[in-house]
């Protein structure tokens, strides 16, 4: 007799300050530090960091999009916990200070000044464009 995949897998996104969701749902993408990881129920345990980006569900059909920041995620049986420094859903992210901190960010990659950080400008950089791309969505 052929064993039968799931179809739904368990889903809690936490951060330290709230619990953004805890749900069913049939799929889950986040970022990895080296590209998206696509969870589907039935994936194999894994434990692996978040990287900067939008996180993805997919809960009765509907899809979801999160900003997401560091962390990470855990895949065991049919549960998924992803433990994030940061997230937000769209209606929480405020455009004006994402674009704000996208615009300081350039300015300051393209900056000459002796000592400026271009690793803390690209950091910030990669945060906003991220939280832009969440909430436009």
């Amino acid at each position: 007799m052929a064993t039968r995949l799931p179809t739904s897998i368990d889903l809690e996104i936490v951060t330290p300050e709230e619990l953004l969701f805890s749900g069913t749902v049939e799929e889950v993408t986040v970022p990895g530090l080296d590209g998206a990881l696509g969870i589907l129920p039935g994936h194999a345990p894994m434990l692996s960091e978040l990287g900067i980006g939008r996180l993805f569900f997919r809960h009765q059909g509907l899809e979801t999009v999160l900003f997401c920041s560091y962390g990470f995620v855990e895949v065991l049986g049919s549960r998924v916990s992803v433990l994030a420094e940061a997230a937000a859903r769209p209606d929480q992210i405020d455009a004006e200070e994402a674009e704000a901190d996208r615009r300081k960010a350039l300015a300051e990659l393209r900056s000459t000044r002796p000592g400026t950080d271009y690793e803390a400008a690209s950091e910030l950089l990669r945060q906003a464009e991220a939280r832009l791309e969440a909430a436009s969505l």
